[in-house]
């Protein structure tokens, strides 16, 4: 029967879908404007809306929530159901909001709106002057605004009372597998700014992201070298880590696994990397 079937048939039916999963996601007049169900498909609004969220307003998290290596909030995600971030799963959880990055895939942002569900993206934090914004941002699409503003003030008076300006910075390097670095306009490269260092990726003219040769790195000879996770398993991207050119400089500090779960997403949990990131900076003062 379907054989039989022109296309210009079936878009009746189509629009007739769309608008019947409109209509029923649709709030009656006088209702609560907050979101009732609310998912999450992207690891960073995951936290923020684990955060803001009331109780039972959230109903799904990305399957990155759960992991421990990734998410700052693995513990509190656990209550939550996941989901893989695709249309079609989100859309079969009967949202009337879902949460998204804007390095969402345009194809899964598309067919939900389509479907008249409401998505809002939120664009990653480059800097820490972003994580008030996205808190903003996440309080409006909740409805909770309060909440957000609550928060958005602990976390300034958090951040000035870490962020003071020390008499001497001392040079440092961000240093990843596969000799990756990050430039001042990051995230990362502003934690590793408010906590007192310069970053040697500027000399080396990046200021995003980038691949910074082992041999510029010991031309540059930073103070200290901060090195990023070295993940399970056996891979050549992991060697420069290990390389012993790296561990030979004289006069420069290399310091473990310093950067984690907490330097990727804009949210108040960033004060725990620049907290470390200040106490290497106040370790290497008193020469320890």
């Amino acid at each position: 029967m379907w054989g039989c079937v022109r296309p210009s048939d079936l878009k009746p039916w189509l629009a007739a879908l769309v608008l019947t999963g409109a209509a029923a996601l649709s709030a009656p007049a006088g209702a609560d404007p907050r979101p009732a169900r609310v998912v999450s498909i992207n690891l960073c609004t995951d936290q923020l809306a684990l955060m803001l969220a009331d109780p039972g307003q959230l109903v799904s998290v990305s399957r990155l929530a759960h992991d421990p290596s990734s998410s700052s909030m693995a513990e509190a995600a656990k209550a939550y159901p996941t989901n893989g971030s695709g249309a079609e799963e989100a859309y079969l959880l009967r949202p009337d909001l879902v949460l998204g990055g804007t390095f969402t895939s345009p194809a899964t942002v598309s067919m939900l709106e389509k479907l008249g569900i409401r998505v809002e993206l939120f664009a990653p934090a480059r800097s820490l002057a972003d994580v008030p914004k996205r808190l903003e941002q996440m309080g409006k699409a909740l409805g909770q605004e309060d909440k957000a503003a609550d928060m958005i003030a602990r976390f300034e008076t958090d951040l000035a009372a870490l962020s003071t300006a020390p008499d001497h910075r001392p040079r440092a390097a961000l240093y990843y597998v596969n000799s990756y670095t990050v430039g001042d306009q990051t995230l990362a490269g502003d934690i590793l700014r408010a906590g007192g260092f310069d970053n040697v990726a500027v000399e080396a003219g990046l200021s995003q992201g980038g691949t910074l040769a082992l041999e510029k790195l010991i031309l540059l000879d930073p103070e200290v070298v901060i090195e990023g996770r070295d993940y399970p398993g056996q891979s050549r991207a992991e060697d420069v880590l290990h390389h012993p050119a790296l561990h030979a400089l004289t006069g420069t500090r290399v310091a473990g696994t310093v950067t984690d779960r907490d330097w990727i997403c804009g949210t108040p949990l960033v004060l725990s990397a620049l907290r470390n990131i200040r106490d290497l900076r106040l370790s290497l003062e008193a020469g320890e």
